[in-house]
Protein backbone atom coordinates (compact mmCIF):
# COMPACT_ATOMS: atom_id res chain seq x y z
CA UNK A 1 0.00 0.00 0.00
CA UNK A 2 1.49 3.43 -0.85
CA UNK A 3 0.81 6.91 1.06
CA UNK A 4 0.57 9.84 -0.85
CA UNK A 5 1.54 13.09 1.07
CA UNK A 6 1.37 16.72 -0.11
CA UNK A 7 3.70 19.31 0.84
CA UNK A 8 4.74 23.09 -0.29
CA UNK A 9 2.59 22.25 -3.27
CA UNK A 10 5.27 19.30 -3.99
CA UNK A 11 3.93 16.12 -4.02
CA UNK A 12 6.50 13.12 -1.97
CA UNK A 13 5.60 9.81 -2.75
CA UNK A 14 6.83 7.74 0.81
CA UNK A 15 6.72 3.77 1.27
CA UNK A 16 5.30 1.57 3.66
CA UNK A 17 7.13 -0.83 5.29
CA UNK A 18 7.86 -2.64 1.77
CA UNK A 19 10.43 0.40 0.83
CA UNK A 20 10.53 2.85 -2.15
CA UNK A 21 11.82 0.00 -4.73
CA UNK A 22 7.96 -0.95 -5.06
CA UNK A 23 6.87 2.74 -5.70
CA UNK A 24 9.96 3.21 -8.03
CA UNK A 25 9.16 0.18 -10.76
CA UNK A 26 5.54 1.03 -10.36
CA UNK A 27 6.18 4.65 -11.37
CA UNK A 28 9.23 4.08 -13.94
CA UNK A 29 7.10 0.97 -15.88
CA UNK A 30 4.10 3.48 -16.15
CA UNK A 31 1.82 1.72 -13.70
CA UNK A 32 0.39 4.93 -12.21
CA UNK A 33 0.48 8.27 -13.90
CA UNK A 34 1.35 10.98 -11.92
CA UNK A 35 -1.07 13.29 -13.15
CA UNK A 36 -4.20 11.17 -12.18
CA UNK A 37 -2.78 10.97 -8.88
CA UNK A 38 -2.00 14.57 -7.94
CA UNK A 39 -5.68 14.83 -9.33
CA UNK A 40 -6.92 12.09 -7.11
CA UNK A 41 -5.33 14.14 -4.17
CA UNK A 42 -7.06 17.18 -5.38
CA UNK A 43 -10.18 15.69 -4.73
CA UNK A 44 -9.37 14.26 -1.71
CA UNK A 45 -7.85 17.59 0.11
CA UNK A 46 -10.89 19.66 -1.46
CA UNK A 47 -13.50 16.58 0.12
CA UNK A 48 -11.88 16.77 3.43
CA UNK A 49 -12.29 20.59 3.60
CA UNK A 50 -15.45 20.96 2.62
CA UNK A 51 -15.88 18.49 5.43
CA UNK A 52 -14.59 20.51 7.77
CA UNK A 53 -16.71 23.20 7.47
CA UNK A 54 -18.83 24.12 9.93
CA UNK A 55 -21.92 25.71 7.89
CA UNK A 56 -24.03 24.01 5.63
CA UNK A 57 -24.10 25.26 1.45
CA UNK A 58 -27.50 25.87 0.04
CA UNK A 59 -28.61 27.67 -3.35
CA UNK A 60 -30.97 30.44 -2.80
CA UNK A 61 -34.94 30.83 -4.57
CA UNK A 62 -32.49 33.29 -7.23
CA UNK A 63 -30.38 30.54 -7.87
CA UNK A 64 -27.03 31.99 -5.87
CA UNK A 65 -25.28 29.96 -3.71
CA UNK A 66 -25.08 31.03 0.12
CA UNK A 67 -23.07 30.10 3.08
CA UNK A 68 -21.48 31.39 6.26
CA UNK A 69 -17.56 32.01 6.81
CA UNK A 70 -16.37 32.35 10.05
CA UNK A 71 -15.77 35.81 11.54
CA UNK A 72 -13.19 36.99 14.38
CA UNK A 73 -15.24 40.08 15.23
CA UNK A 74 -18.63 39.01 14.03
CA UNK A 75 -18.93 35.32 14.92
CA UNK A 76 -19.98 34.31 11.42
CA UNK A 77 -20.64 36.30 8.08
CA UNK A 78 -22.83 35.60 4.77
CA UNK A 79 -20.78 35.09 1.70
CA UNK A 80 -23.18 34.37 -1.70
CA UNK A 81 -21.47 33.00 -5.43
CA UNK A 82 -23.30 32.47 -8.56
CA UNK A 83 -22.32 29.04 -8.94
CA UNK A 84 -21.92 25.88 -6.08
CA UNK A 85 -18.33 25.08 -7.65
CA UNK A 86 -17.92 28.88 -6.99
CA UNK A 87 -18.69 29.11 -2.96
CA UNK A 88 -17.12 25.48 -2.86
CA UNK A 89 -13.65 27.05 -4.15
CA UNK A 90 -14.52 30.13 -1.31
CA UNK A 91 -14.73 27.75 1.46
CA UNK A 92 -11.98 26.00 0.12
CA UNK A 93 -9.57 28.86 -0.30
CA UNK A 94 -10.62 30.29 3.43
CA UNK A 95 -10.07 27.05 4.91
CA UNK A 96 -6.12 26.63 3.16
CA UNK A 97 -5.62 29.90 4.23
CA UNK A 98 -6.58 28.74 8.52
CA UNK A 99 -4.17 25.97 7.85
CA UNK A 100 -1.28 28.13 6.56
CA UNK A 101 -2.12 30.98 9.41
CA UNK A 102 -2.97 28.70 12.61
CA UNK A 103 -4.30 30.19 15.52
CA UNK A 104 -1.92 30.09 18.69
CA UNK A 105 -3.45 27.26 20.58
CA UNK A 106 -3.87 24.92 17.55
CA UNK A 107 0.30 25.34 17.01
CA UNK A 108 0.53 24.41 21.00
CA UNK A 109 -1.47 21.65 20.55
CA UNK A 110 -0.05 20.05 18.00
CA UNK A 111 3.58 20.59 19.54
CA UNK A 112 1.96 18.89 22.77
CA UNK A 113 0.25 16.09 21.08
CA UNK A 114 3.30 15.79 18.90
CA UNK A 115 5.71 15.09 22.21
CA UNK A 116 3.39 12.85 23.89
CA UNK A 117 2.97 10.57 20.46
CA UNK A 118 6.72 10.41 20.47
CA UNK A 119 7.15 9.79 23.94
CA UNK A 120 9.50 12.67 24.81
CA UNK A 121 7.33 13.98 27.55
CA UNK A 122 5.06 12.01 29.96
CA UNK A 123 1.26 11.74 30.11
CA UNK A 124 1.49 13.93 33.62
CA UNK A 125 4.02 16.27 31.79
CA UNK A 126 1.60 16.71 28.69
CA UNK A 127 -1.26 17.75 31.05
CA UNK A 128 0.92 19.85 32.74
CA UNK A 129 1.68 21.72 29.81
CA UNK A 130 -2.21 21.97 28.54
CA UNK A 131 -2.35 23.18 32.48
CA UNK A 132 -0.05 26.06 32.15
CA UNK A 133 -1.64 27.10 28.50
CA UNK A 134 -4.56 27.48 29.86
CA UNK A 135 -4.04 29.51 32.39
CA UNK A 136 -2.01 32.59 30.45
CA UNK A 137 -3.09 31.81 26.69
CA UNK A 138 -6.84 33.05 26.69
CA UNK A 139 -7.46 35.76 24.54
CA UNK A 140 -3.82 35.76 23.18
CA UNK A 141 -4.25 32.16 22.39
CA UNK A 142 -6.87 32.85 19.39
CA UNK A 143 -4.63 35.23 17.61
CA UNK A 144 -3.34 33.92 14.25
CA UNK A 145 0.11 33.24 14.63
CA UNK A 146 1.65 34.38 11.28
CA UNK A 147 -0.04 38.11 12.95
CA UNK A 148 2.01 38.31 15.87
CA UNK A 149 5.24 39.60 16.68
CA UNK A 150 8.20 38.81 18.18
CA UNK A 151 7.31 42.07 20.49
CA UNK A 152 4.18 41.27 21.15
CA UNK A 153 5.43 37.56 22.33
CA UNK A 154 7.48 39.81 24.65
CA UNK A 155 4.95 42.10 25.86
CA UNK A 156 2.50 39.16 26.41
CA UNK A 157 5.26 37.13 28.39
CA UNK A 158 6.39 40.41 30.27
CA UNK A 159 2.49 41.79 31.38
CA UNK A 160 1.97 37.44 32.74
CA UNK A 161 4.22 38.54 35.36
CA UNK A 162 3.12 41.59 36.82
CA UNK A 163 -0.98 40.24 35.52
CA UNK A 164 -0.52 37.03 37.43
CA UNK A 165 1.77 37.66 40.14
CA UNK A 166 3.91 35.46 38.91
CA UNK A 167 6.92 33.50 41.15
CA UNK A 168 10.42 32.59 39.16
CA UNK A 169 9.52 29.14 38.49
CA UNK A 170 6.14 29.87 37.35
CA UNK A 171 7.42 31.65 34.77
CA UNK A 172 9.81 29.40 33.90
CA UNK A 173 7.35 27.10 33.26
CA UNK A 174 5.47 29.66 30.87
CA UNK A 175 8.30 30.43 29.00
CA UNK A 176 9.54 26.46 28.30
CA UNK A 177 5.63 25.95 26.85
CA UNK A 178 6.17 29.31 24.78
CA UNK A 179 9.75 28.08 23.33
CA UNK A 180 8.19 25.08 22.27
CA UNK A 181 5.06 26.21 20.41
CA UNK A 182 7.30 28.81 18.74
CA UNK A 183 9.84 26.15 17.44
CA UNK A 184 7.20 24.04 16.14
CA UNK A 185 5.88 27.21 14.74
CA UNK A 186 9.71 28.17 13.53
CA UNK A 187 9.60 24.37 12.05
CA UNK A 188 6.55 24.86 9.70
CA UNK A 189 7.69 28.29 8.70
CA UNK A 190 4.71 29.91 10.14
CA UNK A 191 7.17 32.75 11.90
CA UNK A 192 10.51 34.13 10.90
CA UNK A 193 11.65 35.50 14.26
CA UNK A 194 14.87 33.88 16.22
CA UNK A 195 12.90 32.19 18.85
CA UNK A 196 15.73 32.54 21.58
CA UNK A 197 16.38 36.50 21.09
CA UNK A 198 12.82 36.67 22.12
CA UNK A 199 13.26 35.41 25.07
CA UNK A 200 16.96 36.74 25.92
CA UNK A 201 15.80 40.76 25.06
CA UNK A 202 12.61 40.20 27.62
CA UNK A 203 12.75 43.13 30.17
CA UNK A 204 12.18 40.91 33.33
CA UNK A 205 14.23 40.71 36.50
CA UNK A 206 14.92 38.97 39.36
CA UNK A 207 12.82 41.96 41.64
CA UNK A 208 9.29 41.53 39.24
CA UNK A 209 8.75 38.07 40.73
CA UNK A 210 6.26 37.00 43.29
CA UNK A 211 8.56 35.79 46.12
CA UNK A 212 6.90 32.86 47.80
CA UNK A 213 8.38 33.22 52.13
CA UNK A 214 7.94 29.88 54.00
CA UNK A 215 8.92 29.44 57.43
CA UNK A 216 11.34 26.41 58.29
CA UNK A 217 7.96 24.95 60.39
CA UNK A 218 5.91 24.69 56.95
CA UNK A 219 8.47 22.92 55.23
CA UNK A 220 10.30 20.51 57.71
CA UNK A 221 9.30 18.15 60.73
CA UNK A 222 11.03 19.55 63.66
CA UNK A 223 13.35 18.06 65.91
CA UNK A 224 10.35 17.93 68.69
CA UNK A 225 7.65 17.03 65.93
CA UNK A 226 9.61 13.88 64.23
CA UNK A 227 9.68 11.68 67.19
CA UNK A 228 5.89 12.71 68.27
CA UNK A 229 4.60 11.07 64.57
CA UNK A 230 6.97 8.31 64.51
CA UNK A 231 5.87 7.32 68.04
CA UNK A 232 2.01 8.23 66.98
CA UNK A 233 2.58 5.96 63.44
CA UNK A 234 4.19 3.24 65.52
CA UNK A 235 1.34 3.10 67.65
CA UNK A 236 -1.48 2.99 64.83
CA UNK A 237 0.25 0.66 62.41
CA UNK A 238 -1.33 -0.08 59.06
CA UNK A 239 -0.57 -0.11 55.28
CA UNK A 240 -0.43 3.25 54.46
CA UNK A 241 1.36 4.29 58.28
CA UNK A 242 3.82 1.74 57.53
CA UNK A 243 4.22 3.68 54.02
CA UNK A 244 5.10 6.61 55.53
CA UNK A 245 7.31 5.23 58.33
CA UNK A 246 9.11 3.92 55.42
CA UNK A 247 9.39 7.48 53.65
CA UNK A 248 10.80 9.22 57.36
CA UNK A 249 13.57 6.42 57.09
CA UNK A 250 14.54 6.77 53.89
CA UNK A 251 13.32 10.05 52.21
CA UNK A 252 11.86 8.27 48.78
CA UNK A 253 9.20 9.99 46.81
CA UNK A 254 5.35 9.29 47.56
CA UNK A 255 4.90 8.12 43.79
CA UNK A 256 8.16 5.95 44.47
CA UNK A 257 6.53 4.61 47.63
CA UNK A 258 2.70 3.45 46.11
CA UNK A 259 4.95 1.74 42.88
CA UNK A 260 7.26 -0.35 45.26
CA UNK A 261 6.85 -4.17 44.03
CA UNK A 262 8.05 -6.74 46.92
CA UNK A 263 11.15 -8.04 43.94
CA UNK A 264 12.57 -5.27 44.59
CA UNK A 265 13.56 -5.35 48.30
CA UNK A 266 17.06 -7.45 49.52
CA UNK A 267 17.95 -7.03 53.08
CA UNK A 268 17.85 -4.12 54.29
CA UNK A 269 18.34 -2.25 50.76
CA UNK A 270 15.13 -2.03 47.92
CA UNK A 271 15.71 -0.54 44.51
CA UNK A 272 13.73 2.11 43.03
CA UNK A 273 12.54 1.41 39.41
CA UNK A 274 9.38 2.84 38.94
CA UNK A 275 7.39 5.95 40.02
CA UNK A 276 3.52 6.81 39.81
CA UNK A 277 2.38 9.62 37.16
CA UNK A 278 -1.21 11.56 36.66
CA UNK A 279 -2.44 12.81 33.58
CA UNK A 280 -6.02 13.55 32.47
CA UNK A 281 -7.98 10.21 30.59
CA UNK A 282 -11.53 10.32 29.46
CA UNK A 283 -14.18 12.24 31.22
CA UNK A 284 -11.87 14.50 32.36
CA UNK A 285 -10.86 12.33 34.93
CA UNK A 286 -7.72 11.83 36.48
CA UNK A 287 -5.88 8.20 35.60
CA UNK A 288 -3.42 7.11 38.13
CA UNK A 289 -0.83 4.75 36.34
CA UNK A 290 2.60 3.30 37.14
CA UNK A 291 5.57 4.61 34.67
CA UNK A 292 8.78 1.55 34.85
CA UNK A 293 11.18 4.53 35.52
CA UNK A 294 11.00 7.49 38.02
CA UNK A 295 11.60 11.16 37.78
CA UNK A 296 14.86 11.21 36.25
CA UNK A 297 17.92 8.92 35.95
CA UNK A 298 19.85 9.10 39.39
CA UNK A 299 15.97 8.39 40.39
CA UNK A 300 16.90 4.87 39.34
CA UNK A 301 18.70 3.77 42.85
CA UNK A 302 19.37 1.31 45.94
CA UNK A 303 17.97 3.08 48.87
CA UNK A 304 19.46 2.08 52.35
CA UNK A 305 16.86 1.43 55.59
CA UNK A 306 18.77 2.31 58.86
CA UNK A 307 19.33 -0.70 61.06
CA UNK A 308 16.65 0.50 63.61
CA UNK A 309 14.10 0.39 60.55
CA UNK A 310 14.54 -2.78 59.50
CA UNK A 311 11.56 -4.00 61.58
CA UNK A 312 9.76 -2.62 58.65
CA UNK A 313 10.79 -5.07 55.74
CA UNK A 314 8.98 -8.00 58.01
CA UNK A 315 5.86 -5.88 58.27
CA UNK A 316 6.10 -5.06 54.58
CA UNK A 317 6.77 -8.61 53.44
CA UNK A 318 2.85 -9.05 55.35
CA UNK A 319 1.12 -6.41 53.13
CA UNK A 320 -0.49 -8.03 50.22
CA UNK A 321 2.51 -10.91 49.93
CA UNK A 322 0.76 -12.80 46.61
CA UNK A 323 -0.10 -9.27 44.76
CA UNK A 324 2.13 -7.29 42.47
CA UNK A 325 1.89 -3.93 44.43
CA UNK A 326 2.78 -3.73 48.13
CA UNK A 327 0.50 -1.06 49.09
CA UNK A 328 -3.39 -1.67 47.77
CA UNK A 329 -6.42 -0.67 49.85
CA UNK A 330 -9.04 -3.25 51.36
CA UNK A 331 -10.19 -4.16 47.90
CA UNK A 332 -7.01 -5.18 46.40
CA UNK A 333 -6.43 -1.56 44.69
CA UNK A 334 -2.97 -0.46 44.66
CA UNK A 335 -3.05 2.69 46.73
CA UNK A 336 -2.60 6.03 44.73
CA UNK A 337 -0.19 9.01 46.16
CA UNK A 338 -3.49 10.80 47.43
CA UNK A 339 -4.39 7.82 49.86
CA UNK A 340 -0.79 8.65 51.37
CA UNK A 341 -1.44 12.50 51.24
CA UNK A 342 -4.63 12.07 52.51
CA UNK A 343 -3.65 10.03 55.74
CA UNK A 344 -0.36 11.82 56.49
CA UNK A 345 -2.38 15.38 56.82
CA UNK A 346 -4.85 13.52 59.28
CA UNK A 347 -2.00 12.28 61.08
CA UNK A 348 -1.03 16.01 61.23
CA UNK A 349 -4.53 16.80 62.37
CA UNK A 350 -4.17 14.23 65.12
CA UNK A 351 -1.16 15.19 66.55
CA UNK A 352 -1.89 19.26 66.69
CA UNK A 353 1.32 19.67 64.11
CA UNK A 354 1.26 21.94 61.28
CA UNK A 355 -0.09 20.44 57.98
CA UNK A 356 2.60 18.53 56.11
CA UNK A 357 2.52 16.55 52.63
CA UNK A 358 4.96 13.83 52.28
CA UNK A 359 6.83 16.11 50.58
CA UNK A 360 7.51 17.46 53.40
CA UNK A 361 8.72 14.32 55.23
CA UNK A 362 11.67 13.98 52.08
CA UNK A 363 12.87 17.47 53.11
CA UNK A 364 13.42 16.43 56.68
CA UNK A 365 15.52 13.65 55.40
CA UNK A 366 17.67 15.82 53.73
CA UNK A 367 17.87 18.14 55.79
CA UNK A 368 18.68 15.79 58.73
CA UNK A 369 21.26 14.05 56.04
CA UNK A 370 22.93 17.63 55.95
CA UNK A 371 23.04 18.80 58.86
CA UNK A 372 25.04 15.44 60.01
CA UNK A 373 27.67 16.39 57.36
CA UNK A 374 26.76 13.01 55.34
CA UNK A 375 28.81 12.31 52.27
CA UNK A 376 27.65 14.29 49.18
CA UNK A 377 27.40 11.31 46.86
CA UNK A 378 26.01 9.34 49.81
CA UNK A 379 23.18 12.23 49.96
CA UNK A 380 22.57 12.21 46.01
CA UNK A 381 22.42 8.63 45.63
CA UNK A 382 19.78 8.18 48.84
CA UNK A 383 17.51 11.06 47.69
CA UNK A 384 17.94 10.33 43.77
CA UNK A 385 19.48 13.64 42.71
CA UNK A 386 22.21 14.16 39.87
CA UNK A 387 23.37 17.55 41.95
CA UNK A 388 24.28 18.12 45.77
CA UNK A 389 23.23 21.93 45.44
CA UNK A 390 19.17 20.49 44.51
CA UNK A 391 19.55 19.27 47.84
CA UNK A 392 21.30 22.34 49.51
CA UNK A 393 19.07 24.71 47.62
CA UNK A 394 15.82 23.12 47.89
CA UNK A 395 15.52 20.99 51.04
CA UNK A 396 18.08 21.89 53.48
CA UNK A 397 15.84 23.75 55.92
CA UNK A 398 16.11 24.70 60.05
CA UNK A 399 14.39 22.07 62.30
CA UNK A 400 14.77 23.63 65.63
CA UNK A 401 11.96 24.95 67.36
CA UNK A 402 12.23 28.89 67.92
CA UNK A 403 12.23 28.48 71.67
CA UNK A 404 15.46 25.97 70.52
CA UNK A 405 17.14 28.89 68.41
CA UNK A 406 16.09 31.63 70.82
CA UNK A 407 18.43 29.18 73.40
CA UNK A 408 20.99 29.48 70.84
CA UNK A 409 20.91 33.27 70.47
CA UNK A 410 20.74 34.22 74.39
CA UNK A 411 23.78 31.80 75.20
CA UNK A 412 26.26 33.70 73.11
CA UNK A 413 28.23 35.92 75.71
CA UNK A 414 27.70 38.93 73.87
CA UNK A 415 24.09 38.96 73.89
CA UNK A 416 23.90 38.39 77.84
CA UNK A 417 23.67 40.71 80.45
CA UNK A 418 27.01 41.76 82.29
Amino acid sequence: MIEIIKRNNETDYLRYAEGNDILRFIINNGMIDISDVQDSMEAMKREELLKRHPYKIWQGKEGKWYTYLPDEKKGRVQRERNTQREIENLVIRYWKTQEENPKITEVFEEWNDRRLELKKISDATYLRNRQIFDRHYGEFGGRRIRSVSMESFQDFLEEQVSEKGLTAKAFSNLKTVTRGLLKRAKKRKLIDFNVEELFQDLDTSETDFKKVIKEDYEEVFSEEEMPRMISYLKENLDAKNIGILLMFATGIRVGELVALKHEVFDGNTFKIRRTETRYMGEGGKYVYDVKEFPKSEAGVRTVIIPEDYTWLCSKIKMLNPFGEYIFTDKDGKRMTTNCIRRRQERNCRKLGIYRKSPHKIRKTYGTILLDHNVDNRLIMEQMGHTDIACTENHYHRNRRSIDAKSQIISSIPEFQAK
